[in-house]
Order: structure tokens, then C-alpha cells, then sequence
């Protein structure tokens, strides 16, 4: 399949639209937690981060449907947005079940450049998800979430590894359509998104991890006692190479953050 074809753009939207989940969050039932299990999930220094992401990340993706004009690109663009504002949701329900405590939440609003919006949404996520995936598998395994609260959070975290897939899909068709001038200045805005994102994840991590510069650390501190950074980090691979295995082998995978996390381990030693 020749990236930037339309048999390209055919497979990474149908790819999206045809593994679409159309579970309702306002019938979710919500298991009840034990004591410790309700204080462990409640106590858990990321909730307002991660609404406020999915709130920024469907108003996003949105405005850069709405100006697409290609049927088949929209109606998928679409659905990735409708999916994350359906994130937020479960996450508003599954606050309201366990009576977290969260901060004000900003004014979500649509940025002026669209494609810019969705290009930081898209990379944001490819750094979010790559971790996400590793967490989620290790509180599943730890015991950190109970078995209920990892069945009910399954399909949002399967639904993230259908975004970044599209993602990066997107952008090598978006690329490949583009004149050689044009072709460059999007890869500079992909790059600029790039490192804006990894910026923007320190500080997250600095607010989220009560002051540490790492957030991975402090999440899997939560999940596990004897966290181990090679390990996690080993896992986090594992899971992305897992959770993309399902789709069509055509496509590209994320590698950036695979990429970066084996050179990374090159330099961190065995336990």
C-alpha cells in the first residue's frame, strides 16, 4: 500500500470508523470499591489532568472536522472528536460515583489555526498513550484498579490506541499529498507540535506529582511499591506493541516514543 494513496486514506479511516464502540457512559455501572480501593482510586493526583485533556482534545479535534471538506477523512476526524468528548464523559460519571474532588475546570475553547490544534492533540496523545498503556497494565496487574474498574476503563484506553494509530496515519498521508514546499513547512509544524507537547508534559508532570519532573515515576509509585523504572518502561513497550497488534498490518505504527524509550534503555541497567 503506497502511503498517501487513496487506498492509504481508505484504510486508516475505515480503520477508525469500522472498530467504533458505541457504549453509552451515562448506563456505565460503576462497581462499588472497598474502602482502601475507594481511598487508592480517589487519592490519585492525575484526575484533573485528565479531564481537562479529553475537554481540550474534543473541542480540538472537532474544529479541524469542521473544516474538512474530503467525507470519509471528516466523518472519521469526527468520531475521533466525539470519542474523546465521550472520554470526558466517563470520566465526569466515574467522579461523580466515587465523589472525587476536582479543580474548576477552564473555559474549553477551539484554537484559531485547526490543523495546528489537532496536530498538538495528535502528538499529545502519541506521548500520553504510550504511557497510559503501561500504567493501566500495571494497575491491572498490582491490583491497583479492581478487576471491575479495569473491565469499565478498557474501552477508552482501546479507543486511545485507535487515535494515535489514525494519527499517524494522517499525518504521513497529509504529507505525502502536499508539494515539496508545503511538504516541509508541515513536517516544521509536526516537529514544533513535537516538542511543545514533551515540554508540556514536564509541566504537567512538575503540577501532577506534587512538584517531581517526573510524572511516570510518581504514577507508578501509586501503582506499585517495588516500581521499577526498567521494568515499566519494558511493560509500556510491550503494551504498545499489543494493543496495535489488532489492525491492519498495513498501516504505520507510532514509533517515536518506542523509538526513544529503547534508546532510553540502553542506558538504564538490569535489576
Amino acid at each position: 500500500m503506497k502511503i498517501g494513496s487513496n487506498e492509504h486514506k481508505q484504510a486508516f479511516c475505515r480503520m477508525l470508523l469500522d472498530t467504533f464502540d458505541a457504549y453509552k457512559p451515562a448506563i456505565i455501572e460503576w462497581p462499588t470499591l472497598e474502602p482502601d480501593a475507594l481511598k487508592r482510586i480517589t487519592e490519585l493526583p492525575f484526575w484533573d489532568v485528565a479531564v481537562q485533556t479529553e475537554g481540550f482534545a474534543s473541542i480540538r479535534v472537532q474544529s479541524f472536522a469542521n473544516t474538512l471538506t474530503d467525507t470519509l477523512l471528516k466523518e472519521a476526524v469526527a468520531l475521533n472528536a466525539f470519542e474523546e468528548a465521550r472520554h470526558k464523559h466517563v470520566l465526569e460519571h466515574m467522579i461523580r460515583a466515587y465523589n472525587i474532588k476536582l479543580q474548576p475546570e477552564p473555559d474549553y475553547k477551539a484554537d484559531k489555526d485547526p490543523e495546528w490544534s489537532f496536530l498538538r492533540t495528535g502528538y499529545g496523545e502519541c506521548f500520553d498513550s504510550f504511557f497510559a498503556f503501561g500504567l493501566f497494565e500495571m494497575a491491572k496487574r498490582s491490583g491497583f484498579f479492581p478487576a471491575a474498574l479495569v473491565d469499565t476503563f478498557e474501552p477508552v484506553i482501546r479507543e486511545e490506541g485507535r487515535h494515535i494509530l489514525f494519527f499517524v496515519n494522517w499525518v504521513a498521508w497529509q504529507a505525502a499529498n502536499k508539494s515539496f514546499p508545503g511538504r516541509i513547512f508541515f513536517r516544521i509544524r509536526c516537529i514544533a507540535a513535537l516538542i511543545i507537547n514533551a515540554f508540556g508534559r514536564l509541566d504537567i508532570a512538575g503540577s501532577a506529582a506534587g512538584g517531581s519532573d517526573n510524572f511516570v515515576a510518581a504514577g507508578g509509585q501509586n501503582f506499585a511499591a517495588d516500581f521499577n523504572i526498567r521494568e515499566f518502561l519494558e511493560l509500556c513497550l510491550s503494551e504498545d506493541a499489543r494493543r496495535m497488534a489488532p489492525y491492519d498490518a498495513r498501516l504505520l505504527r507510532p514509533v517515536l516514543m518506542p523509538t526513544m524509550i529503547k534508546f532510553v534503555l540502553n542506558f538504564i541497567p538490569k535489576k
